[in-house]
C-alpha cells in the first residue's frame, strides 16, 4: 500500500475506536492521576459516536472526510481533549482537501499540520507533557522515512507507507513513555506542580494508540 484512500481511513476510524474502547480503563487510570479521570470515557466516546455516522461522511475525499471526523470529535469528546483532537483532525483534513488518496509526503503533511493547529490551541511545546509529545516524534519519523532511499535503492522516493508509520507509531510510543518524568506545564495536570513528574500523560498515550491503529490498517 502507497497510499490512503477514504476507505483506508474510515478503516483506521474503526480499528482506532476498538483501541480506545479497549483501552479505556487504562487511559483513565493515567487521567486519574493528574487530570479528570475522564479521557477514557471521553475518547472511546467520541470515536464511538465517529464510527457511528461514518456513513455519513464524504470517503471520495479525504480531506473532507478528515475534517468530519474532526468536527464530530469536537461535539462528542468532553474536556480539552475535545478541542485538541478535533483541531487535529481538521487541520489535517484542511492540508489534503480535494484529495482521493494520499501518499507519505501528503501524509506527513497532513499530520505536521494537525500538529501545528494543537500546538496553536493548546499553547504547548514539546516537553510540557502533552500529546504534542507523542506528536511532534512521530512527524519527525514519517519526514524522515520520507527522506529514506526507496528498498530497491533506486532514488529517494521515502519508505514504504506501512513502514513509514510503523516507525511513527513507535516514535510517538517512546515519546508518550518519555513524558513520565516530565513536569506538567499546561492543563489541569499543572496544577499538581512537581506532583504530576512519575506518571505518564494519558493525552500523548491516546495519540500513540490513535497512530498504532493507523500503521496497523496500513499494514493489514
Amino acid at each position: 500500500m502507497q497510499t490512503l484512500s477514504g476507505d483506508h481511513i474510515a478503516a483506521w476510524i474503526e480499528r482506532a475506536a476498538d483501541a480506545l474502547e479497549r483501552e479505556k480503563v487504562y487511559l483513565t487510570e493515567l487521567d486519574a492521576a493528574i487530570g479528570d479521570s475522564d479521557h477514557g470515557v471521553n475518547m472511546a466516546r467520541g470515536f464511538t459516536a465517529v464510527r457511528s455516522r461514518l456513513d455519513t461522511l464524504d470517503r471520495g475525499d479525504v480531506g473532507a472526510l478528515l475534517r468530519g471526523v474532526g468536527t464530530i470529535l469536537l461535539s462528542t469528546v468532553g474536556g480539552a481533549s475535545g478541542p485538541l483532537y478535533g483541531t487535529l483532525f481538521r487541520d489535517a483534513g484542511q492540508r489534503v482537501a480535494g484529495a482521493a488518496a494520499i501518499d507519505l509526503a501528503a501524509l506527513t503533511g497532513c499530520l505536521e499540520a494537525g500538529l501545528e493547529g494543537v500546538r496553536r490551541r493548546g499553547k504547548a511545546s514539546p516537553g510540557e507533557k502533552t500529546m504534542v509529545d507523542a506528536l511532534v516524534p512521530a512527524v519527525d519519523a514519517l519526514k524522515a522515512a520520507l527522506g529514506a532511499p526507496q528498498p530497491d535503492g533506486a532514488g529517494d522516493g521515502g519508505a514504504p507507507l506501512a513502514e513509514a508509520l510503523a516507525r511513527a507509531a513507535e516514535a510517538a510510543k517512546a515519546g508518550a513513555e518519555a513524558t513520565v518524568p516530565l513536569i506538567a506545564r499546561k492543563g489541569r495536570a499543572s496544577y499538581l506542580g512537581e506532583r504530576s513528574a512519575g506518571h505518564q500523560d494519558p493525552g500523548a498515550t491516546s495519540c500513540w494508540l490513535l497512530l498504532r491503529s493507523l500503521a496497523a490498517t496500513a499494514g493489514a
